[in-house]
């Protein structure tokens, strides 16, 4: 988050689409999963695709490069992150790994919180944005950690970090569906290369090919 302070979101959203390949290639190194040539190209196909989806033109702005640092640093960390859960917690239940991991982080940043933004001092928010909040913890928080060390668990560390690649296109069909945005070619194209790196990773559709070949 705080690389983010320093560039802009487009980049910033390209340089999280890194985690994929940070994590096949922390993987590999670790022994857990086997470096496979065609994960790397699908990686990279996603890669691209995000860079097609975010538009050529990207900001940039002076002195950003410690931004891009952090935010590398943070996809790297994500890597690593997958290799603890796939080693330490493949044999707990999802429902309590969320439980406990979210519990601990609510008492960390509850005390961060404190000290720097004493929200005590604040003024008391509106219903909208309890709602707001409560929906964000329950969905896509705490429902979302349950999901991701199941798929750790089922279908390994890489697969389940591919969901970096799929947040940019999930923000634009929301954008469509919801605030009625519209939705460009360019855009289109992007989704359409990462749908096809999704394929390329997975290697079932390609071996399909090669057998009706």
């Amino acid at each position: 988050m705080i690389g983010q302070t320093f560039i802009p979101s487009g980049l910033a959203s390209i340089l999280n689409a890194t985690t994929p390949l940070f994590t096949v290639i922390v993987m590999a190194g670790a022994g857990e999963e086997t470096l496979q040539m065609r994960r790397l190209a699908g990686v990279a196909l996603g890669l691209l695709g995000v860079v097609i989806l975010r538009g050529w033109g990207i900001e940039t702005r002076q002195g950003q490069g410690l931004g891009i640092l952090l935010c590398l640093g943070g996809a790297f960390s994500y890597g690593f992150a997958a290799l603890a859960a796939r080693r330490l917690l493949k044999d707990s239940p999802p429902i309590g790994t969320a439980t406990f991991q979210l519990m601990a982080s609510t008492l960390m940043m509850a005390v961060v919180a404190g000290v720097v933004e004493q929200p005590w001092r604040l003024p008391m928010p509106g219903v909208a944005t309890w709602l707001a909040v409560l929906s964000l913890a329950a969905l896509s928080t705490a429902l979302a950690y349950m999901v991701f060390f199941q798929i750790i668990r089922r279908s390994g560390a890489t697969n389940v970090m591919l969901v970096t690649l799929l947040i940019p296109v999930t923000a634009i069909l929301l954008g469509w569906l919801v605030l009625g945005e519209p939705i460009s070619m360019r855009e289109i194209a992007g989704a359409i290369v990462i749908g096809s790196a999704l394929l390329v990773i997975d290697g079932r559709a390609l071996g399909l090919l090669r057998r009706v070949a």
